[in-house]
C-alpha cells in the first residue's frame, strides 16, 4: 500500500469508497481470528490484489497477540488528529487503528483484509461500498479454553468477554460466519473461498 494515501484522499476522496472489497474480519475474542487470517496470507502468499492491513494498537506486541504496529496513547491520538488512520476506535480499553492508505487500497481495486471490533460495522458499511463481513465464531467452550490459555486475563475477566461476545449479533446478506471451532485448515479454507469471490467480484468492477 502507498503512503501517499494521505494526499491522495484528501483530494479526491467520495464516500463509499468504491471498486475494490473491504473484508472485516470479526468474532469474539479466542475465536481464531488472527490465525484464520494467518492461514489465508499462507495460502495466498504473492498475490498482490489482497492487502492484508497490519493495526495499529496501544498494547506492545507479544507472542500471544498478532503482529501489529505499537504506539502510546499520546502518539496514538496524535496520528489520530494528523489523519494518519482510516479508521479507529477502543476496546477492552485499548485503541486501534487502521492505516489511512487501506483507503487508496479500496479504492484501486484491490481486497483489503484486517481483524476489526464489530462495534464499527455500521460505520465500515457507509464507508466502504462493498462490505464483506466475516463473523468467525467457537464453542464457548473452545472460546474459554483460549482465552485461559493466554494467560493475560483473570477467571473472571474471561468471563466477562465471553459474555460480552454474546451480547453482539450480526446480520444481513454481507455476513458470513465461519466456525473455528476445529482444525484451522477447515476454517481457513472457508475463509480463503470468501476472498476469492471478493477477489472476482473486484475484477468484475474494474470492467464496469
Amino acid at each position: 500500500m502507498m503512503v501517499s494515501a494521505l494526499i491522495e484522499r484528501e483530494l479526491t476522496e467520495t464516500l463509499p469508497i468504491r471498486n475494490g472489497v473491504f473484508v472485516a474480519v470479526v468474532g469474539p475474542s479466542g475465536a481464531g481470528k488472527d490465525t484464520v487470517i494467518g492461514y489465508a496470507k499462507a495460502r495466498f502468499a504473492g498475490e498482490t490484489r489482497l492487502e492484508f492491513v497490519r493495526r495499529v494498537i496501544t498494547r506492545p506486541s507479544d507472542s500471544a497477540s498478532e503482529d501489529h504496529d505499537t504506539l502510546a496513547d499520546a502518539a496514538f491520538a496524535e496520528a489520530e488528529a494528523d489523519g494518519a488512520f482510516a479508521i479507529c476506535w477502543d476496546a477492552h480499553g485499548l485503541r486501534y487503528g487502521l492505516p489511512a492508505d487501506v483507503d487508496w487500497a479500496v479504492a484501486n481495486g484491490h481486497v483489503a483484509v484486517a481483524n476489526v471490533s464489530r462495534a464499527v460495522i455500521p460505520v465500515l458499511r457507509e464507508r466502504y461500498a462493498n462490505l464483506a463481513v466475516v463473523e468467525i465464531t467457537a464453542t464457548p467452550e473452545i472460546l474459554a479454553e483460549r482465552l485461559a490459555a493466554r494467560g493475560r486475563e483473570s477467571r473472571g475477566e474471561v468471563l466477562a468477554r465471553l459474555a460480552r461476545s454474546t451480547s453482539v449479533t450480526l446480520s444481513g446478506p454481507d455476513v458470513t460466519s465461519i466456525d473455528n471451532s476445529g482444525a484451522r485448515e477447515i476454517a481457513g479454507e472457508r475463509f480463503a473461498e470468501v476472498l476469492r469471490k471478493a477477489m472476482a467480484f473486484s475484477d468484475l468492477s474494474d470492467q464496469i
